[in-house]
């Protein structure tokens, strides 16, 4: 569900000041040409606030912002809304937009492979990675599947979680290592379930800190941020998940396929 940031076409935000149906918007905007648009409640419900969405690109914002409150004055009467705001992305713009969002995420991936491969070893960047890429993936299912709207500030939260799960991701590495050079004879499940038990607590604390902020944000963040806050919540909470039960596992996956030569694989 691209926002009009990816998708391109003309954004009008609504205030309504008496209750309305969005069978009654739409068929306000039908009057004018304008009933193929997608009408969206924006914010909390009872607010009366509404998101039109078309497909039809115009640089005369003025003229669609006037189309649609002179649909809506002959239905509504002229002191029962308020046209808010009106924006519009060309669809070249938002293809654009679209191409070099999908490429941050792939190039931070990689840019995260080649650093973790430097700062520890291949097979904990491996781990690394899946991790994150599970990350992404699992929150941008949540959106489709809530029909939220896919924009920039939904993007820029898809890069906080890359970072934030990296995070944690590398705490939990960096007790493996300690623990690798101290346990050179114990196997190395038993050394990597040492270490996310020793990390667990740092973990759990952490991540429940970071969500308070979150749920309150969500809360009563206002519209404007809802989804960029809902990508977050499902994204720190998929994320601890994912430093626990997918970055080391993969790890231990990766060891076992591709054992290192000279010994049990350590450093």
């Amino acid at each position: 569900n691209y926002g009009i940031d990816f998708a391109g076409g003309t954004l009008v935000q609504v205030k309504f000041f008496q209750p309305v149906k969005l069978d009654e918007i739409r068929d306000a905007l039908k009057t004018v040409g304008l009933g193929g648009g997608v009408i969206q409640r924006f914010g909390a419900e009872g607010k009366g606030e509404y998101l039109i969405r078309l497909q039809r690109v115009s640089s005369d914002l003025a003229g669609i912002s006037s189309l649609i409150k002179e649909a809506l004055t002959k239905r509504f009467g002229k002191d029962d809304f308020e046209v808010r705001r009106t924006e519009m992305v060309g669809p070249k713009v938002g293809k654009d937009l679209r191409s070099k969002g999908i490429k941050a995420i792939i190039f931070a991936l990689i840019g995260i492979l080649i650093y973790i491969s430097w700062r520890f070893e291949f097979r904990f960047a491996v781990g690394a990675v899946v991790a994150l890429a599970h990350d992404v993936m699992i929150t941008v299912g949540a959106l489709s599947l809530t029909n939220k709207e896919f924009s920039l500030p939904v993007l820029a939260a898809l890069l906080t979680i890359v970072g934030y799960s990296l995070n944690d991701t590398i705490v939990v590495y960096d007790r493996i290592r300690e623990n690798m050079r101290r346990m050179r004879k114990e196997a190395f499940e038993k050394v990597i379930n040492l270490s996310i038990n020793e990390t667990l607590s740092r973990t759990i604390l952490t991540s429940v800190t970071t969500l308070i902020v979150i749920v309150i944000l969500f809360l009563i963040g206002g519209g404007v941020i809802h989804n960029f806050a809902f990508a977050l919540l499902i994204g720190i909470v998929v994320g601890t998940y994912s430093s626990i039960f997918v970055a080391s596992p993969v790890v231990v996956f990766w060891e076992k396929k591709f054992p290192k030569k000279g010994g049990k694989g350590r450093r």
